[in-house]
């Protein structure tokens, strides 16, 4: 007997829920490892997790993957292929750690910074994954679309835009606190079932890093810098040049110069008229590099490396930092505008670091911080530079060689130097 009324509308019957379709969700998986398998180790690492909570799929430090499952109905197996990468590339990357000290560092808190942060780590990847069998899920970032220039670093994209009118339509991006650091409501935590530990996180990106290392030819350029990273972490060089910094951005001169961008707090008080405040001059940094003949290739390499976190230490500004490479002769400073893939590092003589002490000291405007990269086979200086100076020693299994006197050795860095071992 029915308990409706007869000639009653039928009640609607509510639709059940979708369950996760784990057997497309693994298919598409297996589709990214085939066309990436330099990530295969990465992407089998990630634990899948049936949320309704996320518009897509988003991910957490501990390399859990939560996925809609109406996401994965409705998405093409060669799109969900392309989100499998896009998310674990945000692990890869750390741009939960990244993320989370950016927002430390320059007092960025709520949502809205949280959401932008996640379209800048968004550029970061999708720059350069997809193609060559790698489908772009439908709305991807580009960083075209926001009239940026692809290549870039999370942390450049954030200098570059804020959230308008032309980022509403990113208004849904959602790809966790794997990708901001910000903890979700949905998110398991340290403690929850199926996270990694962070020896096993360190050795998914070894194993990746190694994979990619192996195959150059395979990885687009952004994940060729990413491994040799990864492989040979640089200097802390934020910690290292924080006192130099500090030291020079206090001492005197740097506040002289007059702008009208900012006025002074004291135009208030001369009604009609608006008066300049002091600048305080950037910090400037000098990164000298031993070419000569007793460098190797690899000591190179190691060296633009640490150029390139030398720029990031400083916030990113490239223009601030002057490349001057010097075997028994310097050339001149030349600025980092381009990124490291412009540097050309010319030489193959002997070595002389005191003649790029020399000429770092002569560029204008003079360096506040002297970063001296060398195998340590140099006479140095007898004066003290009138700036803040770090030498970077490569490291070797045999600390000293010469080609023409085998038992050449050199004077170790004068004390006045801060002294730290590279590669």
């Amino acid at each position: 007997m029915s308990a409706s009324t007869p000639g009653a509308p039928a009640r609607p019957r509510a639709l059940p829920e979708s369950t996760l379709d784990t057997g497309k969700l693994f298919a598409a998986r297996l589709q990214a490892a085939r066309v990436r398998p330099y990530l295969a180790t990465a992407l089998f690492a990630l634990h899948p997790v049936e949320s309704r909570s996320v518009p897509t799929m988003a991910v957490d430090p501990y390399w859990r993957c939560y996925v809609s499952p109406a996401f994965v109905d409705r998405t093409p197996v060669e799109e969900l292929a392309g989100v499998w990468v896009h998310e674990v590339s945000h692990l890869l990357r750390d741009h939960h750690g990244r993320g989370d000290r950016y927002a430390h560092r320059h007092e960025l808190t709520g949502p809205a910074e949280r959401l932008r942060m996640n379209i800048a780590a968004d550029c970061e990847i999708n720059d350069d994954i997809f193609g060559d069998g790698l489908v772009a899920p439908e709305g991807a970032v580009r960083p075209g679309s926001l009239g940026l220039e692809d290549g870039e670093l999370m942390e450049d994209y954030l200098r570059r835009f804020r959230l308008g009118p032309h980022t509403a339509h990113l208004a849904w991006l959602e790809c966790g606190s794997g990708a901001d650091g910000l903890p979700r409501p949905w998110d398991l935590g340290p403690d929850g079932a199926h996270g990694l530990s962070t020896q096993e996180r360190d050795t998914v990106l070894f194993r990746v890093a190694q994979g990619i290392v192996g195959r150059p030819g395979n990885a687009p350029a952004g994940w060729r810098r990413w491994a040799e990273e990864a492989l040979h972490p640089p200097q802390p060089w934020r910690q290292l040049l924080g006192a130099a910094v500090r030291a020079a951005a206090s001492a005197p001169g740097t506040g002289e110069d007059y702008v009208y961008g900012r006025p002074a707090r004291r135009s208030a008080a001369v009604p009609g008229a608006v008066l300049p405040s002091l600048r305080r001059r950037p910090t400037r940094v000098v990164v000298v590099i031993d070419t000569s003949g007793s460098v190797s290739d690899a000591e190179l390499g190691s060296a633009l490396l640490e150029v390139a976190a030398i720029s990031r230490a400083v916030g990113g500004r490239r223009d601030l930092v002057g490349v001057l490479p010097c075997d028994a002769a310097a050339d001149r400073v030349r600025p980092l505008c381009g990124g490291t893939e412009g540097v050309e590092l010319l030489g193959g003589g002997g070595t002389d670091m005191r003649a790029g002490f020399a000429r770092a000291l002569e560029s204008r405007p003079r360096p506040d911080v002297l970063v001296m990269l060398t195998d340590g086979q140099t006479p140095w200086p007898s004066r003290r530079p009138p700036c803040r100076t770090v030498v970077g020693l490569f490291g070797r299994l045999r600390s000293s060689y010469d080609e023409s006197d085998p038992e050449y050795v050199p004077d170790g860095p004068p004390a006045w130097a801060r002294v730290v071992t590279i590669g």
